[in-house]
């Protein structure tokens, strides 16, 4: 029964997450291992209000936004190579998340 390894990464710095990321599609290659992904949802956009007054007329800082990108990729099996992806050193500001299920073949309990 294979595992099926998802790895979720993002970051607000894109070209660092687009870094990363073509680096585990280019050891995948190279090592035969088949990647699904990534998936490229659209960014989430967040905004942070700043109230600091200005002076006497009540004027704020402008509201502070950001975005977060976010990659999804897919490892059936191969779990060495899922492995060594999930726990390699990632720039700072780079997150991942890993999920990792058991599946099962048809007719199987």
């Amino acid at each position: 029964m294979p595992f099926v390894t998802t790895l979720t990464l993002s970051s607000g710095d894109r070209p660092a997450l687009e870094d990363v990321v073509s680096d585990i599609k280019t050891a995948a290659e190279r090592k035969g291992v088949q990647i699904k992904g990534p998936q490229t949802p659209p960014p989430e956009r967040f905004v942070a209000p700043q109230s600091k007054r200005l002076g006497p007329e009540g004027n704020r800082f402008t509201d502070w936004s950001f975005s977060v990108y976010t990659r999804t990729m897919r490892i059936v099996g191969h779990d060495e190579f899922a492995r060594s992806a999930a726990g390699r050193e990632f720039p700072d500001g780079v997150h991942i998340e890993v999920d990792v299920e058991q599946v099962t073949g048809a007719g199987r309990a």
